[in-house]
């Protein structure tokens, strides 16, 4: 009998099923994102060990996605190994400083001559459009140009680096022009002086310097390493800038990782909202990033993403879809929209990137001295996590503020973590009288109090 389960069979009908409810989930998971992102400016450099590796298609299909989404991009590609192919090709040989390769005339036509090629590789790729793959129906027009001016490094410590520059302006009129007109602004690194020179320039430098100079919302680094790991190998997935600032004054980390993080706080310190670090190896890295709240490789950002907080009105519909697999398994007692949008003045959320991953409410009884930490709910994907004990560390914060000597709780399936928190059980006699006239016995919830002050 054949193994495989055929289509239409009634084996197969819950397995199809399965798969699209995870869709429409997955989908409605990344809405927010989407939503989030339409109209905002990333500039995504990339190095030339990708394109050497053979991932630039799949690249250019998640950029092309991010494109059909609205966000506008400007890309800035490396070359360093295809320099290096062209100079071992001609028999020449350059030496490094300072990270930086010293461009001699010889050197300077190799990193013309790879920066055309890359180039028109990139352009092409963004051409495709064939049927049954992810360009089918995409017309990406992709601008270049001489967006940058530049200036030599000159000579730095009796080292004369020739025709290697740094930037010094990036045409930020030209670009927008570009972005508005829905194009996709792809940059070399290659800058020109107003004498008309050309000069190498580092990718991550240019990089840098466009996001700064443009505004932009996020750059995106796609880098050899999978990330920032301090000095015990830990990935360091966010960093506050001023923790990343403390890390790079601290050299607790790899020579190669300090030098990526350090371009990632230029950036934020430009005023960049978040710069991310990722890495070329994983397929749809970009996607991962921007779409899923754990990410990969390492952020840094300029403000604070996390938020322990009082609720606002803005924060019911967060709540409502927290709370609901609890209420569907009987966890929770079901709480209906209008119930918590009345209530939510109650509630302490936590809240990590926009999205809310914990919350609790209080209700106090002020006759009784008493309140009841209620909807203690933290997201599953963070249960390991202490998120719990700090919202109930909030509550008491709340409540002792509000004048109440105990706190108490009703639950079902979770006294054992109350307990070990200090709660004691009780009997439904002890809760304030008003409450006792709405415990409910079908229920039969389980009565844990704890003295607070």
């Amino acid at each position: 009998m054949d193994d495989h389960v055929a289509a239409g069979t009634p084996a197969a009908a819950p397995a199809a099923a399965l798969n699209h409810a995870q869709f429409v989930a997955w989908l409605r998971e990344v809405a927010p994102y989407v939503h989030s992102f339409r109209g905002r400016t990333f500039v995504v450099a990339f190095e030339g060990e990708l394109i050497e590796s053979g991932r630039l298609n799949a690249l250019v299909h998640d950029l092309s996605l991010l494109h059909a989404l609205g966000i506008r991009l400007v890309l800035v590609h490396g070359s360093r190994p295809q320099v290096q192919a062209q100079l071992q090709l001609k028999g020449l040989q350059t030496s490094f400083c300072r990270g930086m390769r010293i461009t001699d005339a010889a050197a300077l036509a190799c990193v013309k001559e790879a920066a055309g090629g890359i180039r028109l590789d990139i352009e092409a790729a963004f051409s495709q459009g064939l049927p049954s793959t992810p360009m089918a129906n995409s017309k990406i027009r992709v601008v270049s140009g001489n967006f940058v001016v530049a200036s030599p490094v000159g000579i730095v410590d009796g080292v004369d680096f020739q025709h290697t520059g740094v930037v010094r302006k990036i045409d930020t009129e030209a670009i927008e022009r570009m972005l508005r007109a829905d194009a996709l602004v792809l940059m070399s690194p290659l800058g020109f002086s107003p004498t008309g020179e050309a000069f190498n320039l580092k990718v991550e430098d240019v990089a840098t310097q466009s996001a700064i100079a443009l505004k932009a919302d996020k750059l995106v680094m796609i880098g050899t390493l999978d990330g920032v790991r301090d000095a015990s190998g830990k990935l360091l997935n966010e960093l506050q800038l001023d923790e990343a600032e403390q890390l790079l004054a601290s050299h607790n980390a790899s020579e190669q990782a300090l030098a990526d993080l350090n371009w990632l706080v230029r950036a934020c310190r430009g005023g960049v909202a978040r710069a991310h670090l990722i890495p070329m190896r994983i397929d749809g890295g970009v996607l991962i990033e921007l779409f899923t709240h754990a990410g990969i490789g390492t952020l840094v950002s300029s403000a604070h993403l996390e938020a322990l907080r009082e609720a606002v009105s803005d924060d019911v519909g967060g709540i409502l879809k927290l709370i609901e697999p609890l209420e569907a398994d009987g966890t929770l007692v079901k709480r209906p929209r209008e119930l918590i949008e009345r209530e939510i003045a109650q509630f302490t959320v936590f809240e990590h990137d926009g999205f809310i991953q914990g919350c609790a409410a209080l209700y106090p009884f002020e006759d009784a001295l008493m309140g009841e930490l209620a909807c203690l709910t933290v997201h599953g994907d963070y249960r390991e996590s202490r998120l719990g004990e700090r919202l109930m560390d909030r509550i008491e914060t709340r409540a002792r503020a509000a004048g109440l000597k105990r706190l108490f709780v009703l639950t079902t399936r979770t006294s054992h973590w109350f307990l070990k928190r200090g709660y004691a059980l009780a009997r439904v006699e002890d809760l304030p009288v008003q409450r006792q006239r709405m415990y409910n016995w079908q229920r039969r919830s389980q009565v844990l109090i704890k003295t607070i002050n």
